[in-house]
């Protein structure tokens, strides 16, 4: 897997992101982790069954990269109006539902980056509908 330069980067963040808000009428990092290849649907369900510590393991690029996914989400997020909903990963499976944690640190500015979906709520009504006419 080539490694993009930060504007590559925010480039093809900028078109997943617009066919996340089509497709789902959101746009979130786990999401966009997943669509760029950096995240595994195997690791994003082992994570959200308690195997991996934190999600930032899993991911197959540095930290610096990862900063710069969700700063490029946020502003895109800022420059559409969309709203801002916090999303709070809790473990799948049996027995206690614990909170899963993002990173290594823990640090709430970065777990809050994660946890942030900005909703298209134009978009969500669409959807929903379509849903109900089917």
């Amino acid at each position: 897997m080539r490694i993009m330069n930060n504007k590559e980067l925010e480039n093809k963040i900028k078109k997943i992101a617009s066919s996340l808000i089509y497709e789902k009428g959101y746009v979130c990092a786990v999401e966009m982790l997943i669509k760029l290849d950096y995240l595994t649907k195997k690791d994003y369900e082992d994570w959200r069954f308690g195997k991996i510590e934190y999600l930032e393991k899993a991911c197959k690029i540095n930290l610096s990269k990862l900063s710069t996914i969700n700063r490029t989400i946020k502003k895109i997020a800022n420059d559409l109006k969309l709203e801002k909903s916090l999303t709070g990963y809790n473990q799948y499976g049996k027995g206690i539902k614990r909170r899963l944690i993002v990173s290594k640190s823990g640090d709430k500015n970065i777990e809050n980056a994660y946890a942030t979906h900005y909703l298209d709520k134009k978009r969500i009504n669409e959807l929903q509908t379509d849903k109900a006419s089917v």
